[in-house]
C-alpha cells in the first residue's frame, strides 16, 4: 500500500471514528489509529479510563470495529492495539 493511499484510509477512518470519540472522550477515555498495515488491518489503541474498564470490550466490538468495517469496507480486520478482547 502506497503512502498517499494509507493516508487517505486513515483521514476517513479518524472520521468515521468521530462520535465513538466523542463518547469515549466522556467517560475519561480516547482511542487511536496506531497502524494500518498493508494488508489491510487496523490496529486501534483504546486510552485513558478505558483501557481498564470493564466495558472495553464491547466498546471495541460493537463500537470501534463495527463503525470501521461499515464505513470503509476495503479494510479487511480491526485489531486491539493495548489490550486483550475476551471472546
Amino acid at each position: 500500500m502506497e503512502a498517499g493511499e494509507k493516508e487517505l484510509l486513515r483521514s476517513r477512518i479518524d472520521t468515521s471514528l468521530l462520535n465513538i470519540k466523542k463518547f469515549v472522550e466522556q467517560d475519561g477515555g480516547d482511542l487511536e489509529v496506531v497502524e494500518i498495515t498493508d494488508d489491510y488491518i487496523v490496529k486501534i489503541e483504546l486510552k485513558g479510563a478505558c483501557t481498564g474498564c470493564s466495558m472495553n470490550n464491547m466498546t471495541f466490538k460493537a463500537g470501534v470495529e463495527e463503525t470501521i468495517l461499515k464505513a470503509i469496507p476495503e479494510i479487511k480486520g480491526v485489531e486491539a492495539h493495548n489490550f486483550e478482547l475476551h471472546k
